[in-house]
Formats: structure tokens, C-alpha cells, sequence
């Protein structure tokens, strides 16, 4: 197929001077709401959010204006981003942004993990405290650096399987650098102590408004290319992004439903309470996990394996089964975080049962990415990338092993609550999505800066084997730890007492907590090699990319 799509139609001077007062309208408002907000909030937070909005209004009236003088100039190319009618300019920016907050993310992990091991390093002040930087970390390496990876290879896949240039000018622009303030936004907001204190929903009000905004128009950009494909089939990546994308914003908009104190405060409080906040919460944080990190990055595993190994899915009809056996069933599976809980039991094994049932699909998923290299398992011995990519697609599939395990009521009895589940959760973000997010990026980048390879094959084979073992030495010493956690937890004297009060747990955990921090760190080091790698790609002399397919086909 061809690997090219015209620019379509041109922008008369009209319409451009249309969009052109419409979004200053808008932008204008935004700023006046923002800087009345800045001077009339009444706590601290709220104060420094209205400063942001505001300066992040001011930025984009000055892109706005050089973006419609340029389309004004030149109706017949502005905003195309590409010369060959995608736009990947958006796409480079989101790769460049992904690392970016891969690094601060991963950084923030090492120094919490630190802090648990030698608590002077909170150093008294509490903008510097674990309880602060626990949710900036998790934020920064779910939304901010998986939620660019998922939003990038979004708008690359989308363009290439459909044969069409990304639907809209301004609203792809608006949905990206809106979703980077809004990271921005609950950053600030968790370093100055504004918090809901909801897991993976930590931010207040005004800004899960402001998410919902911007998540709406990547629904509408999404679907807008979808809807003005050349490419009569949708491709089954698009499909999972879809399922990400909708599922999402439904579980964002009911677990976020809140009464604000004041509209000039950051305070607002749930909208549920009790039992019925606690199951809202843990459906939200699971299923976070399920739409967020699992189905948006399968998508990723469905584009990106078959095209780096160029070989057809190894069963389109396996995707499908995969696909909605797995929607489906994950949404049920929520109420397994809240056994021995105020949850009626019912509620709790309806949990547990969907949990021990999504093993099924997820292993269905996990073989068909691996069993794509039907035909060429020699690449794994002469591509790391590759090899990374199907290493992930390891670890997805031993998590979701994993999780259904300590779902069953007698494991978890053992497992909650304890450092077991840190290491589950890390094995899947590091392992699945921190891999397969990093072999999506080493593919983009020669791609879009016209790379014929890597800088270095010998560096990523470095950040591979280092990554590798910073993970499974996290994950196990986690294992361990937590397991010991537990035991020590339950363990009774001859006398009915506990036989360990919490601090000696804690002291027992010590070198655990220290081999932890060593696996991050060397973690850490990975990403700060391939960050090296793809900065000396980019820099390198400009050659044609390989040509390749632009939708793996199925062999079935």
C-alpha cells in the first residue's frame, strides 16, 4: 500500500479566518477565566493553578497566531505537519515528550524508593515527603509518561492503517499540549498538597474537568480519522485503542463526580462515601489498569511486533476473540481489592471470579504477539528491539497470571496490603509497559526523522539486559519481602499474641527495600542510555527509512 496520503482539499481564506476567530474567541475566555481565578482563589493551590492556566492561555494565543498567519500565507500546506500529508509533527513531539517524562518518573521512583530505605531523605520538608511524591511518581509514569506513549502511537497508528491525515488542525494540537498541561497541572497540584486522595485519581476538581475537556476532543479526533479512512478495514490495534479511549473517559467522569467547596478552591468532596466510594474507586483503579495499561498498550503490541518483525498477525481471528472476551470481562473484575472489607461477599467473589477468568484472554493475547514470530524467530538473536518487545509480551502474560492468583480470597488474605503487590503492579508497568513503550519509541524514531537504523544496536542491547535486571530484581525482592510481610503479620505466640509488632516488620523489610532500590536505579540507567541512543539517532546524518507496510495483514 502506499505510504503517502495528499493534504486533501484546501483551506479557503474564509474558513481559516473562521477557525481563526473562533479559537481566539475561546482562548481569550480562557485566559479572563484564568487570571480572574489567579486573583480571586482562595487557598494557595488554586492560586497557582489559575497562574499556569493562565500562562498556558497566553502560549497558545502566540501558537495560534503564528500557526493562522502561516495558514494564511500558505493555505495549501499549513498544518500539515508532513510533507507527505501525515501529520507527524505531532507525533515527534509526543516521542520527545514520552521520554522526557519517562526519565522524571522513573527519577521520582528511585528517590521514593530511597526515602523507604532511609527515611532522613524526606529532609523535613513537605514538598520533599513520600507522601507527596508517592502519587507525582505513579502519575508521572502511568498518565504522563504511558499516557504520551498511548496518545502518540495513537495518532501515528490511526494515520497509517486508515491512509489518512489526522482529522482536524487545531483540536489534535489543542487535545495533546491540553493533556501535557493537565500532567503539568496535577503535578504542581501533589507538590503543594492538593489531593483527593483517590489511587491514580488524585487530582481535584477543576482539573478532572479540565481532562474530561481535552479527552472528548481526543475521542472526536480519534474517531474523525477513523471515520475519513482510505483503508475500507479498521485494523484491530485501532479497535483497542477505541476500547481505551471510550472506557477511559466513562470510569474518569464517575469516579471524579465531586461537590466542589468554592469555585475559587481546590477542595471538593466525593460524591459517594462509605462502601459505595470505596467500590467506585477500586472499579476506577482496576479497570485504570485494564483500559489504561493493558488494552491502550495491546494496541501497541498489535501494531508494533508485526511490523518490526514483518510478519503478519499470527491470528487476526485470535485478536478479535482476544479483544472482546477481554473488554468484557475486565470491567467486572474491581471488587477483588476490597476482599475482607464492608463489601458484601457476593460483590467480592463476583470480583474474584472475573479475575480468575480474564486469565483466558489475556493469555490468548499474550500467544498471539509472540506467536507473530511464527516465520522469523532469528530476528530475537539480531534485533533487541524485537527481543524487548516480545520480552514485554513475557511479562504480560506472567502478570496476568499473577494478578488472578492474588485475586482468590485465601492468597489475598496473605498478599494485601503488603509489598508482594508492589512487586505485581511493578512487573507489569516496568516489565509490559515500560518494554513495550520503549520498543515502540526505538521504532518511531527513525521512522520520523528519516533514520535508515539506530544510532546504536549495541546500546540497546546495554539498556535491554540492564533494564531487565533492574526489574527482576525489584519484582523479586518485592516477592520476597511482601510474602515475609505477611507471614510475620499473621504470626501468633503460644499466648494468642502477636508474635512481631509493625516496626520489626518494617526493620525486616530493610534490604529488601535497599535491592528495590538498586533494580530502579538500574532501571533508571536504561532509559537514560536509550535517551543517549535516540538523541545520536536523531542527530545523524538524514537517510531514507526502509519502506514498509503500512498495516500488517493477517494470516489467516
Amino acid at each position: 500500500m502506499s505510504e503517502t496520503s495528499s493534504a486533501g482539499g484546501l483551506p479557503s481564506h474564509f474558513s481559516i479566518l473562521m477557525r481563526a476567530i473562533l479559537t481566539y474567541f475561546v482562548l481569550g475566555a480562557g485566559l479572563v477565566v484564568a487570571l480572574y481565578v489567579a486573583s480571586n482563589a482562595t487557598d494557595f493551590v488554586m492560586r497557582v493553578h489559575g497562574v499556569i492556566f493562565s500562562l498556558a492561555a497566553l502560549a497558545a494565543l502566540i501558537a495560534v497566531t503564528r500557526r493562522f498567519g502561516t495558514a494564511f500565507e500558505k493555505p495549501a500546506t499549513a498544518g500539515t505537519g508532513d510533507n507527505r500529508g501525515y501529520n507527524f509533527a505531532i507525533v515527534k513531539w509526543g516521542t520527545v515528550l514520552s521520554m522526557f517524562w519517562g526519565v522524571v518518573g522513573f527519577l521520582v521512583g528511585v528517590v521514593i524508593a530511597a526515602q523507604l530505605a532511609f527515611p532522613e531523605l524526606n529532609l523535613g520538608l513537605p514538598w520533599t515527603t513520600f507522601g507527596r511524591l508517592r502519587p507525582l511518581h505513579t502519575s508521572a509514569v502511568i498518565f504522563a509518561f504511558g499516557g504520551t506513549v498511548l496518545m502518540t502511537t495513537s495518532f501515528y497508528v490511526v494515520q497509517r492503517t486508515c491512509q489518512t491525515r489526522l482529522a482536524g488542525d487545531i483540536l489534535p494540537w489543542f487535545v495533546f499540549w491540553g493533556y501535557q498541561l493537565f500532567i503539568v497541572i496535577a503535578a504542581t497540584g501533589y507538590l503543594l498538597g492538593g489531593t483527593q486522595s483517590r489511587e491514580y485519581a488524585e487530582p481535584e476538581w477543576y482539573t478532572d474537568i479540565w481532562l474530561t475537556i481535552v479527552w472528548v476532543g481526543y475521542l472526536l479526533v480519534f474517531l474523525g480519522t477513523i471515520w475519513k479512512r482510505k483503508e475500507p478495514h479498521i485494523y484491530v490495534a485501532n479497535w483497542f485503542y477505541l476500547a481505551f479511549i471510550v472506557t477511559v473517559a466513562m470510569l474518569h467522569v464517575v469516579n471524579n463526580l465531586a461537590i466542589p467547596v468554592s469555585l475559587m478552591g481546590s477542595k471538593s468532596y466525593s460524591l459517594f462515601a462509605g462502601v459505595q466510594d470505596a467500590l467506585t474507586q477500586w472499579w476506577y483503579a482496576h479497570n485504570a489498569v485494564g483500559f489504561f495499561l493493558t488494552a491502550g498498550f495491546l494496541a501497541i503490541m498489535y501494531y508494533f511486533i508485526p511490523k518490526r518483525a514483518e510478519r503478519p498477525v499470527y491470528s487476526y481471528r485470535l485478536s478479535i476473540v482476544h479483544f472482546w472476551s477481554l473488554i468484557f470481562i475486565y470491567i467486572w473484575a474491581g471488587p477483588h481489592h476490597l476482599h475482607y472489607t464492608a463489601l458484601p461477599q457476593w460483590a467480592q467473589t463476583l470480583g474474584m471470579t472475573f479475575s480468575i477468568m480474564l486469565w483466558m484472554p489475556s493469555w490468548g493475547g499474550a500467544i498471539n504477539g509472540v506467536m507473530t514470530l511464527s516465520g522469523a524467530w532469528d530476528k530475537l538473536r539480531t534485533d533487541p528491539v524485537l527481543r524487548m518487545m516480545v520480552v514485554s509480551v513475557a511479562f504480560y502474560a506472567m502478570s496476568t497470571f499473577e494478578g488472578p492468583v492474588m485475586s482468590i480470597r485465601e492468597v489475598n488474605a496473605l498478599s494485601h496490603y503488603t509489598d508482594w503487590t508492589i512487586g505485581h503492579v511493578h512487573s507489569g508497568a516496568l516489565g509490559w509497559v515500560g518494554f513495550v513503550s520503549f520498543g515502540a519509541i526505538y521504532c518511531l524514531v527513525p521512522w520520523l526523522w528519516g533514520k535508515k537504523e539506530l544510532y546504536s544496536n549495541k546500546l540497546v542491547e546495554a539498556h535491554f539486559w540492564v533494564a531487565t535486571i533492574g526489574i527482576v530484581l525489584y519484582i523479586t525482592s518485592m516477592w520476597v519481602a511482601g510474602i515475609m510481610q505477611g507471614l510475620m503479620w499473621r504470626a501468633y505466640n503460644e499466648l494468642g499474641f502477636l508474635s512481631f509488632s509493625f516496626i520489626e516488620t518494617v526493620e525486616a523489610m530493610h534490604p529488601f527495600y535497599l535491592i528495590r532500590l538498586l533494580g530502579g536505579v538500574l532501571f533508571l540507567l536504561g532509559a537514560l542510555i536509550m535517551v543517549f541512543n535516540l538523541w545520536m539517532t536523531v542527530r545523524g546524518s538524514a537517510e531514507a527509512a526502509n519502506p514498509m507496510r503500512a498495516i500488517p495483514q493477517a494470516a489467516e
